[in-house]
């Protein structure tokens, strides 16, 4: 078996990874042994010489992504294999022969044991996207292994890792065509129509993971005035429309997520006087529009994406849910979202909670949301949860 550069943990710092944690820190780490570069393999043992595991090394807080706790020979079968459990469990899920949808996230990085790798199925199209530089190495292999699972249901395959990898990496990075080229980009989900850029939109081109928190949407639509912010490509707006709702205002500070949500619009037959977007930072239209809804989506972007910004973030999250609790009319309904990763669940709804004491008005959480089945959590791995909801109603 090939010898991969080795590291040596600190006594008493192997506990997390013997729970089979996937994230190595670097303050854990007393001795290595070779001269790892970003993204090289290696192993790690205890401070007693004990085999805890292999992953990619990064120079930076988390030092190592662990993608096994066993010895293995991490070639083409390997990772093919892994890549083929994750198929298999979005098969068994029913995502993969829906007629209904024809898109969901292949591969969740710590969740498919494949940290630093996501992988969205749009249609045909497999868009990969690396967080790690040990991933990014992968790319020809991972595609490979996509040809030979999905057979003529893959079209292309697309890798935007430019933004997500350090900037260090940015000459040697290219968001690229590995396989085929510009296909369909319109895709279903709960037979909806999207149109999906996945080479300049953000992300990967489209938030699969508020799939099933769109479908719960169209519960609370029917003949309601309905306001979508931070609508990007306009997601909420389409499953609102769907449902009957009486008028539909879509709001984005970016004119390129206005054009999207028109575009998305127009796909799905809904181009009437019940849709209108806006061009504007949400805060300032909530505060100067004199509209009032029955229902109001908030789902900003990651407020907090380091713990350095937690505390600005919550307030940031408190001050835009006490405005639309006091914008919503009576009766109404609020979802309301933190995708930051930094931001746990508790911490959020006690913020949330603080926003609607502040309000002076009634309100009552009549459920807790979350990220659907294909961005599954790893037991063993709670960072993973990074998406949270609550649905508000306000008397």
């Amino acid at each position: 078996m090939k010898e991969y550069p080795k590291i040596i943990l600190k006594h008493g710092k192997d506990e997390a990874l013997r729970r089979r944690h996937q994230w190595l820190f670097s303050g854990a780490i007393q001795q290595i042994e070779g001269h790892p570069e970003e993204g090289s393999i290696v192993e790690i043992f205890s401070s007693r010489n004990e085999f805890l595991g292999m992953g990619h090394y990064n120079d930076g807080s988390i030092a190592v992504r662990i993608f096994s706790f066993e010895q293995v020979i991490p070639d083409t079968v390997f990772w093919k294999q892994k890549l083929e459990r994750a198929l298999q469990f979005r098969e068994a899920l029913g995502l993969c022969s829906s007629p209904n949808t024809n898109v969901y996230r292949l591969v969740f990085g710590e969740g498919d044991e494949m940290p630093g790798l996501i992988i969205d199925f749009y249609n045909g199209t497999a868009v990969i996207q690396c967080h790690s530089y040990g991933m990014y190495l992968l790319r020809d292999n991972i595609t490979a292994a996509l040809k030979e699972l999905y057979g003529y249901k893959l079209q292309s395959v697309f890798i935007k890792s430019k933004e997500t990898l350090p900037t260090k990496f940015g000459d040697l990075v290219q968001d690229e065509y590995l396989y085929g080229g510009t296909s369909e980009n319109l895709v279903s989900e709960n037979s909806c129509k999207f149109f999906v850029d996945w080479e300049q939109g953000q992300k990967t081109g489209f938030f699969i993971d508020q799939r099933e928190n769109r479908k719960l949407l169209m519960q609370y639509c029917h003949e309601k005035k309905v306001l979508n912010t931070f609508s990007y490509t306009g997601g909420f707006s389409v499953y609102a429309l769907k449902a009957g709702a009486s008028l539909v205002h879509s709001v984005d500070s970016s004119a390129k997520a206005i054009a999207l949500t028109e575009q998305n619009i127009a796909i799905n037959g809904y181009a009437d006087k019940k849709h209108e977007s806006f061009k504007s930072d949400v805060v300032e239209f909530m505060k100067h529009t004199e509209e009032t809804y029955d229902v109001i989506i908030l789902d900003p972007p990651a407020y907090a994406k380091h713990i350095k910004t937690k505390h600005k973030a919550m307030q940031g999250y408190k001050r835009l849910n006490e405005m639309a609790i006091r914008k919503i009319n009576r009766s109404g309904f609020i979802f309301t979202f933190s995708c930051s990763q930094v931001v746990e669940s508790s911490l959020f709804r006690s913020t949330v909670i603080a926003a609607a004491i502040q309000s002076e008005r009634n309100v009552r959480i009549i459920a807790q949301l979350s990220q659907p089945a294909d961005h599954p959590v790893s037991a063993f791995h709670p960072e993973g949860e990074y998406l949270k909801g609550l649905v508000l109603f306000v008397e």
